[in-house]
């Protein structure tokens, strides 16, 4: 049977030491981007309860208490529920953590990082991860490389300059949809990214769901990311 996930983990522990001075006073899902008046997380969680999420656990470590005061006083679009790891347990083991304080341990679920912008259809991912019966599914974006390429024909003359290019590789963009055997896959302590998701991928267990053409996608890891999302953003009308 095919189900939508209606529970979600955000994983919004992260210290953002590449974006200060920004994250010196708040953790990196606070940081807002110019012009939306909306920190990264807040957009998150109005994207996925926008998708159908109804349930949502925020994973929080670096300034975990600025980040809980907003949540208590924010309007927010669903359920959200705050866990603190008062030890690092790695992100395999705090995802694992999180994942545990879910409404329904029996139904699927979506995970993201806390510091990305994105709008794409979670519901399409969710499809497809069913049609290819995985255990995790991972979204893939495919980002721009910051600098300029050239292209030269065989002889080594430069044809063209091409502004920052797609890149040619696919890279985890951070999203997931999770089957309810996955929790149980997750190490305790440590990194599922090197030990579950490899093994998933052995087993043929491991999908990848490409962001449709056009689907909005940044990682905010630095000062730049986040005035080229401002610049971006406002070209596009939000």
């Amino acid at each position: 049977m095919h189900t939508t996930p209606t529970q979600a983990v955000v994983l919004a522990g992260g210290q953002g030491s590449r974006l200060r001075p920004y994250t010196d006073d708040r953790p990196k899902p606070m940081v807002e981007i110019p012009g939306t008046g909306t920190p990264i997380i807040g957009h998150q969680l109005s994207w996925l309860a926008a998708e159908g999420v109804t349930d949502a656990v925020v994973s929080c470590g670096h300034l975990a208490e600025v980040l809980q005061e907003w949540l208590e006083e924010a309007d927010l679009p669903l359920k959200v529920t705050t866990v603190v790891e008062t030890e690092p347990l790695g992100r395999g083991g705090g995802l694992k953590y999180a994942a545990a304080h879910l409404p329904d341990p029996d139904r699927p679920w979506y995970a993201t990082n806390g510091d990305i912008w994105t709008r794409f259809s979670l519901r399409e991912m969710a499809a497809f991860h069913d049609e290819r019966d995985a255990t995790a599914t991972l979204a893939l974006a495919r980002p721009r490389i910051p600098w300029g390429a050239v292209e030269t024909d065989t002889f080594g003359h430069i044809t063209d300059f091409v502004e920052a290019p797609p890149s040619p590789f696919l890279i985890n963009a951070g999203v997931y949809v999770f089957s309810p055997a996955f929790t149980a896959l997750l190490p305790d302590l440590g990194d599922h990214e090197r030990t579950t998701f490899p093994r998933l991928a052995r087993e043929k267990r491991l999908a990848g769901f490409p962001l449709p053409q056009g689907a909005y996608w940044r990682a905010i890891d630095t000062a730049k990311d986040l005035t080229e999302a401002a610049k971006e953003l406002a070209a596009q009308g939000h």
